[in-house]
């Protein structure tokens, strides 16, 4: 809810902090997904053994925030994961980032992180799909991957010595990412989870949710093996009218796009954690409400969204009883 500013009437003011004051309540009573200012007292169990994280401290037998953020709790241990405005990263992140510089054999990155991430030309697939050791002519070449304001998605390798990150895209489904929107969110609203890249069959969209806050929107693309991709290039040269032809996206693919990206950024302003499932939920409010596209970042669509979340909140709390 943070920088949240709506033209809002007296009545969807009401109504909105009534929503936001259900939730509040709501994540006081699950404990573990709290927030907390600094010097509030973290409820914990003192019968059962528990270890002091990151934020946390002893005052007077009771256990402290140090840090404003979300209590965390990971078996026996009790932290604070702090609402950073950067991307905190670790190894295995999933992360979408724009180039900004192309150098001598590696590409640098744009990850809403501190610096800029490195992307080697010998850790990524090569166009040609084949394992080979990479020549004076890929070096030349590198410019026909990316270039600068490219949208790359990628996985973070390891760290460098100054504390520099680099990524690694040697997969299929890391790459190049084109027809679609780049969005900007705070990191934290961008859970861990075991599936980042998702498929809306529904919306014929892939949605890339990136750990580093950028989540893409975008016309699905398949993933195409060597094979494929020697086809392809073997016939560019006789389809190039018809190739043109099919970089154009239709009309009801980007109002797709635009739908599901404006379910973001509901989501986001609101602050409430990003996945494909509360998307698709806040796309389909807005088609049973008979919302407009642009009429989805508007006041009363921000609080229907609120009601709903609190409403589902509320429900689930009731069956885990």
């Amino acid at each position: 809810m943070r920088g949240l500013q709506l033209p809002l009437s007296q009545t969807q003011r009401i109504r909105l902090q009534r929503a936001l004051e259900k939730l509040q309540s709501l994540s006081c009573k699950a404990n573990s997904d709290a927030s907390v200012t600094v010097a509030d007292t973290i409820p914990v169990n003192y019968e059962d053994a528990f270890l002091k994280g990151h934020g946390t401290t002893d005052l007077n037998g009771d256990l402290v925030a140090t840090v404003c953020g979300v209590v965390e709790r990971i078996n026996k241990l009790v932290y604070v994961r702090a609402l950073r405005a950067r991307y905190k990263p670790e190894v295995g992140d999933i992360v979408v980032g724009r180039v900004v510089e192309v150098s001598q054999k590696r590409w640098r990155l744009e990850i809403n992180f501190s610096l800029d991430a490195i992307l080697m030309l010998s850790s990524m697939n090569m166009p040609d799909g084949i394992q080979r050791r990479r020549t004076a002519l890929d070096e030349l070449n590198m410019r026909g991957i990316f270039e600068e304001n490219d949208v790359v998605c990628a996985e973070v390798r390891n760290f460098q010595h100054d504390g520099s990150l680099q990524l690694q895209a040697r997969s299929q489904k890391y790459g190049k990412l084109e027809k679609g929107q780049l969005l900007i969110v705070d990191p934290y609203l961008v859970k861990k989870s075991k599936q980042h890249f998702h498929h809306l069959e529904q919306f014929g969209i892939d949605l890339i949710l990136g750990r580093n806050g950028f989540i893409w929107v975008g016309e699905h693309v398949e993933a195409r093996d060597s094979m494929v991709v020697d086809q392809a290039n073997s016939s560019e040269q006789s389809m190039v009218p018809e190739e043109k032809s099919q970089t154009h996206t239709p009309l009801e693919m980007r109002q797709n796009i635009c739908r599901i990206s404006n379910a973001v950024r509901v989501l986001s302003a609101l602050g409430f954690s990003i996945d494909s499932d509360l998307i698709l939920e806040t796309v389909e409010l807005s088609s049973t409400v008979k919302i407009d596209i642009h009429d989805m970042l508007g006041s009363e669509f921000h609080v229907l969204v609120a009601e709903r979340e609190a409403e589902r909140r509320s429900l689930m709390g009731k069956r885990k009883r």
